[in-house]
């Protein structure tokens, strides 16, 4: 992809999202949407539960538009993922940029849709150092919110601290990943370089389900 494409950002609100998205406008590339996929049932973003309000939120700071995609499971979740590709790519979008690290199973999932939908497919954060991302999405300004814990891997301890460099580490002591990558826990990006003002965040009570401590982002 050549300076100045425009490009999708597949974003779900946390920490690796916001930092492939980060790379790749100091790269050069010329954001053309926020691309988020919805849980119409719940209300919120799939996996890490953002209320739309929240993600409207995120898309004004950033002065990128928000592109929800109401998507079913299974099967369903992909087509609905290729056919909102595909409408990009009409509309003039060249990529899509996605914030995986290192399982190959995913990235192989999201370089399909691309392909099918006539899209480059871009991962900027491939094959990074843990540790190492973490310390760039500290020192950019990043503030990344963990609000979601999967107990059987990692603490309920952490659920609502911010990740730090300390976090990190004190995540990795514990056996999981230090950037959640195999879902030991999720984020929400309420500040940093992307966003002309930190967002109105508002968390709910902490709650379980079954595995899961959850800490809910409220609408705002």
């Amino acid at each position: 992809m050549t300076e100045q494409s425009p490009f999708a950002a597949s974003y779900s609100g946390g920490k690796d999202s916001a930092l492939a998205l980060y790379r790749a406008i100091r790269s050069g590339h010329k954001p053309f949407c926020l691309l988020t996929t919805y849980n119409e049932g719940a209300g919120r973003s799939w996996f890490h539960g953002i209320p739309a309000e929240a993600l409207a939120q995120v898309a004004e700071s950033a002065g990128i538009p928000l592109e929800l995609v109401k998507a079913g499971e299974g099967d369903g979740y992909a087509r609905d993922f290729e056919a909102a590709l595909s409408r990009l790519a009409e509309r003039g979008a060249r990529a899509c940029v996605f914030g995986d690290i290192d399982i190959q199973e995913h990235r192989d999932w999201c370089a399909s849709r691309c392909s099918a939908a006539g899209l480059e497919s871009l991962f900027p954060l491939w094959n990074g150092d843990r540790q190492e991302l973490v310390r760039e999405l500290n020192d950019a300004g990043f503030k990344a919110v963990i609000t979601i814990v999967d107990t059987s891997r990692l603490s309920e301890r952490f659920l609502g601290r911010t990740l730090t460099r300390e976090a990190a580490e004190e995540i990795a002591a514990e056996g999981a990943d230090a950037c959640g990558e195999n879902g030991e826990y999720h984020t929400f990006v309420c500040d940093g370089p992307l966003f002309r003002e930190p967002l109105r965040c508002a968390f709910g009570k902490a709650l379980r389900r079954g595995a899961y401590a959850i800490l809910p982002v409220l609408p705002t």
